[in-house]
Order: C-alpha cells, then structure tokens, then sequence
C-alpha cells in the first residue's frame, strides 16, 4: 500500500513532545488502513452491543471519505460474519430538492456503498427526505430530531470535513446548538459538488442536515480526512480558534473527538510543517533543510542572508548548536538547493554526475512518462516532456486511463454526426451503421442529468481523448506513434466519478509496459491532492508494479521520478530535480496543452479552480521559479520540480 509520508516514502517525523492540535488525532499512511482502524473499531462496538441484547445507533456521512470505510464493514460482514441487525443509523444530511432514486442523492448513495450489501433491516434506515414539501420541511426536522432522541442518541458518529470547514452540511456561520435544518449551501461547497452533478447549475443550492447540536450530543465522534486538498481546513479545524466560520472547529468542545487523517491531509499540521516547535527531534539532512527554507519563508531572507538570531528567534537553536552556526548550514543547504536544478532531466551525457539529480550514463536514456489522464503529461511535466525529446532520450508516455468521463456530451455528439455525415459521403454509410450512429445520438439527447453514459458512448470520448493526447505527444517531439502507448486501465472504466477498486489487471498492464521498454527513467504522477483519486490510484498501480519487477535486473537502473499535476506543486525541501523553462519554453508547453481541446475552456470536472489548465500550469511553474529566487537562486521564467521515489531495495547511487 502506498506510503504518502513523503514523496520519497521516507518515515515520518517522531519525537514530538508539545502539541499545537486541540483535538486527538491520528495520523495514517493512507486512507485504506485508517478507514479499516475505524472499521474495527466499530465493528468492535457493534459485536459488543449484541453481546449485551442493545441496539447501537451509528451516525453516518457521504462524500468520499467514509467510502473506504463502508467498503471495509461490508468485507467484515461478508468474510467475518458481522451482522447489521442490531445497528440504527441516522445519516447526517441530504440534498434539497432531492428524489431517492437520483444518482446523486446521499439515499442512493448509502444504499450503494453500504445498505444493499448488509442486513441491516430497512426500519432501521434514517435519511433526510429530500422531497418533503417546502412548508412540512421544518415540521419534519424536528421529527428527524426527535426520532435521533427516541432511539437513545446516537453512539458512533462519522463525520467528513468539506472545504470550507462543513461537518454535515453546517456552512461557515452554523451556530453551536443547531439542530436539523434546512440550510443554504456555500458556493466552496457547491462547486466541490460539480463532480456529480456535471455542471454547477445543476447542483442544488439548498439541504437538510441535522446541526452542530445535533452532532455534538453523540458520545464518539471520528472526523476522516483524506489528501492534500483537506490540509488546509484540517489545520484550522484542528489548531485553530473555535469559530462559527469553521464549524467543524466546535467539535474541539467534544469530550470523544478522534481525527483520522491520511498524511497528505496532515501535512500543513504544526507536527509536520516545523516538528522541531513540537520538541526534540531526529536532525536529518532532510529535516535541516526544511527548517532552513522554512525560516527563510518566515523572514523573507534568503538562505545564504540568514543570521544565528533568525534559527534562534524561530526554535532552532538546537539545529545551530549541531550545525556549527548559521554561516555552514546556509552553505550547506544552499547547495542542496543548487544542485537540485537542471536543464538536463535526462543527465548530461560526459558531464561530472555527482551532484546532479540524473546520471550521466547511458547517455541515452529509455524513459517513460505515466500520465493518469490523457493530458497530465504536458499540464504537469510538458516543458521537461519536451526537454528530453530534444536532447534525444528515447521518449515513451503512457496514458493510464481513457479520461472518457471528462468530455461533454454535445463533443461525443459533434464526432459522432462528423463521422455519419463523412461516411454517407464516401457512400460507406450501411443501414448497420447509420442505426449505430442514431443509437448514440438518441441516447445523449435524450440522456438525463447524472445518467451513466452507455458503453458507445464512452468508446466515442476515449477516442476524443486518445487524439488529444496523440496529438499533444507529437507536438512534444515525439515521432514514432509506438511510443505513444494506451493502457485504458480497467479500474476506470466504471461509466462514473467514482471508481473501481485496483486489481492485478491494471497492475499487469503497467508492468507489462515496463519490461517491454525497460526504462531508465519512470515518470508518475505522484499528486495526491487530485480531489477524484484517479492519480492516487494509478501511482499504486505503477509502485505494485515496480515491486513485481524488482527482481529484474535491469530495474535496479530505473529510477522513478513523482511530478504534481494541477493542484499543487511539492514543498521546496522535498524536490530532487527542478527543470528550469524559458519564456519560450513555457509558450510551446502551453500549445501542447491547447491540443487537449475538449478541455478547454471548461472541462466538466475542473475541480475547486476556475482557472484553465494551461492558467494552473503556468500559474505553478512561475511559482516555482519565484521560491527558488526568494531563496537567493538564479531566476527563471519557470520550473517543474520533480521528487525521487526511492525503493530500499535498489542499490545506491
């Protein structure tokens, strides 16, 4: 299972002694074996009950971050025998106006993920009735309310975390002792919400939640939160003040509050941002430097400017008694720093190697770029894609997924009438085909909102997708089309957002690819804020894959290489090797970007920024170069950065 405490898989920080956090928490390598821990937990709490002849009332949520969980108290009953029969549950919220059988309803969304695969007796079955009339809606929260009371309140209460600090749907504002309500949605939390509903308009603007009174009265809290994404609210929920304008800050007043985070959800958590303000701790070459840039970041100095009073006044007073003062750690770290920028991302072929991120030999290297989507290649690594074409590395990219649920419908219909209309003009258009042909545009014009396309349909915007990427690889340099390869990997192709578990298909795939081109270099898309999961997954597709072939030979020669997508880039102390672009540069990825047309101007998931893609890319890349030059480093137009992913088993540099 991936490990996400650093790019690296390096352990995380111990030691810690002080604590800025006001609520227990924990945190997990990833969200798999957090949601299990809770699984049991519960489980454990459940047997219990039924032990004593009680019912137990569990308190339930939606959204992503429960969904691991349900999947693992559904193994429990399957494989364990864990019975439901006892358990009462009271889901937290619903959507307004919202008929059951929606896709998008949290009632179809429970039964999906958890009820349908349980015997929990439907009597026992509690969520909010999305299409109760207008006028009975506050007459009816009150009996939600009252029927919580009567079963005795709830024991075991889940709780996800949007945003904008949400627990349920209580928005920034939420007083203390709400209780079931109907709200109106935040436009944060609507937009996060576009996922299942394709397009914003769609999402609706209002919901019924029980409050933070109603969630405060359970006797066990677990708050879960997954990825990089979640970091930033988790921090102010978690050490910072309680205040209406983050609700979920109240469960701090709870008396059995434990917070379930996976690493990346931590990372901007006091413990991990500066452990050295948290107590003694374990001084690494690694650790040194992420106090040097941090105390740069909080002066605004460069490195090489900083003084002995800056590491003192910020609690590393320690660090300088090791390091023998200011003046030797600058230099020090400085150089650390220096030598992770190149221009040559494939090594420089006679050059001196040692401080290089790449090696030199062989001079011409195999390498291959995994991209999750069909355009991840050249939003994340486009500039140093084009780099190693150019210096005449043997380039292949490999497109995980056929992306075919992120094309509109009215693209698929344009292709698919282009195709009628060029075929009955050749005089090729049988009576087969054209009943084909009318088939898939019967369907999307009369498809509904949320409604999973059919098979024709998704093979038509896989193909949209497929060109794109065909075409943004040529225009990145590469000329032979057998290099450009298509995994269409099975876990995707579930016609939804959300999708299939790994398996050993979509592992062999990528293995297969691997020892088919034995590469010298892996590049993979190690962005784990991706609010969709798809990265995730496929990076543990690509990390089973090198475990599968560690025997080989000639894997103790490959190194893989994490790059960040869209979302966020990786903090300064983490990257190994920082390709610098000039303007010209940046100007050519953008082009390569602008190929993947059906992206463009608005794709439909487009996740919390309303920036395009070509703006995130370029927006990041100038970010980048920016740091570096704060930090006392040339200037740039722009970066990519990129971190090494080092496995014990290969052999040393």
């Amino acid at each position: 299972m991936l490990n996400t405490s650093s790019p690296s898989g390096k352990s995380p920080i111990k030691f810690q002694f002080k604590t800025f956090e006001k609520l227990p928490v924990k945190i997990w390598d990833d969200s798999r074996a957090a949601s299990l821990h809770v699984a049991k937990s519960i489980a454990l709490a459940i047997r219990q009950k039924q032990q004593d002849g009680e019912q137990i009332v569990l308190g339930l949520a939606t959204g992503s971050s429960p969904i691991k969980l349900y999947q693992e108290l559904v193994n429990m009953h399957r494989n364990e025998g864990l019975s439901f029969q006892n358990v009462i549950t009271f889901n937290l919220d619903e959507y307004y106006p919202m008929p059951k059988e929606a896709p998008q309803s949290y009632w179809h969304f429970m039964h999906e993920h958890l009820f349908d695969h349980v015997d929990i007796p439907s009597e026992n079955i509690h969520i909010p009735d999305g299409t109760i009339p207008m006028e009975k809606v506050a007459e009816y929260c009150q009996w939600y309310e009252k029927q919580i009371d009567l079963a005795g309140g709830i024991d075991i209460q889940v709780l996800g975390i949007g945003r904008t600090g949400h627990i349920g749907f209580n928005e920034p504002g939420s007083w203390e002792t709400s209780l079931t309500r109907m709200v109106r949605l935040d436009g944060l939390t609507r937009r996060d919400a576009i996922k299942d509903f394709i397009a914003e308009e769609d999402v609706p603007t209002r919901a019924i939640t029980m409050g933070i009174g109603s969630i405060m009265k359970a006797r066990t809290i677990y708050l879960l939160a997954w990825g990089q994404h979640k970091a930033d609210i988790v921090k102010e929920a978690v050490e910072g003040p309680v205040s209406s304008q983050v609700p979920a800050s109240f469960l701090q007043k709870h008396p059995n509050v434990r917070v379930i985070l996976d690493w990346p959800a931590a990372e901007r958590l006091t413990r991990t941002t500066a452990p050295w303000l948290c107590g003694m701790v374990n001084w690494t070459e690694d650790l040194a430097c992420q106090a040097v840039v941090w105390t740069a970041q909080k002066t605004g100095k460069p490195i090489l400017k900083l003084t002995n009073e800056d590491y003192n006044e910020h609690g590393l007073s320690e660090l300088m008694l090791k390091e023998n003062g200011a003046y030797e750690l600058n230099i020090k770290i400085f150089n650390r720093l220096q030598h992770t920028i190149t221009g040559w991302p494939g090594g420089k072929a006679g050059a001196d190697d040692s401080t290089r991120p790449e090696r030199a030999n062989p001079a011409r290297k195999r390498s291959i770029i995994f991209s999750p989507h069909p355009d991840d290649d050249v939003i994340s690594m486009g500039g140093t894609f084009m780099r190693l074409v150019d210096q005449e590395h043997d380039v292949h990219v490999a497109y995980q997924t056929s992306g075919n649920i992120a094309v509109h419908d009215h693209d698929a219909r344009r292709y698919v009438e282009f195709q009628r209309e060029y075929m009955a003009s050749q005089g090729m258009l049988s009576e087969n085909l054209n009943k084909h042909y009318q088939k898939i545009l019967d369907f999307l014009h009369n498809k509904a909102k949320g409604q999973a396309d059919i098979p024709e349909v998704r093979a038509i915007k896989g193909l949209i997708r497929r060109g794109e990427a065909r075409a943004a690889a040529r225009y990145s340099g590469i000329k032979d089309d057998d290099n450009i390869h298509f995994l269409d990997m099975p876990f995707y192709e579930t016609g939804h957002v959300h999708k299939g578990d790994l398996t050993d298909a979509d592992i062999d795939l990528v293995a297969n690819l691997l020892k088919a081109v034995k590469p010298h270099q892996v590049y993979a898309a190690g962005d784990l804020a991706d609010p969709h999961g798809t990265h995730r997954v496929c990076l543990e597709a690509i990390l089973a894959a090198f475990e599968k072939l560690k025997g080989e030979t000639w894997m103790q020669d490959c190194w893989l290489w994490l790059y960040r997508g869209a979302w966020h880039e990786f903090p300064i102390h983490e990257i190994d090797m920082a390709v610098p672009m000039s303007p010209d540069q940046v100007a050519r990825k953008q082009k390569a970007i602008f190929m993947h047309q059906s992206q463009k101007d608005r794709p439909p998931f487009p996740g919390e920024d309303d920036r395009e893609f070509w703006q995130r890319a370029k927006d990041r890349n100038k970010a980048t170069a920016e740091l570096y030059r704060q930090l006392g480093f040339a200037e740039y137009e722009a970066m990519e950065a990129f971190a090494r992913w080092k496995f014990d088993w290969q052999k040393p540099r």
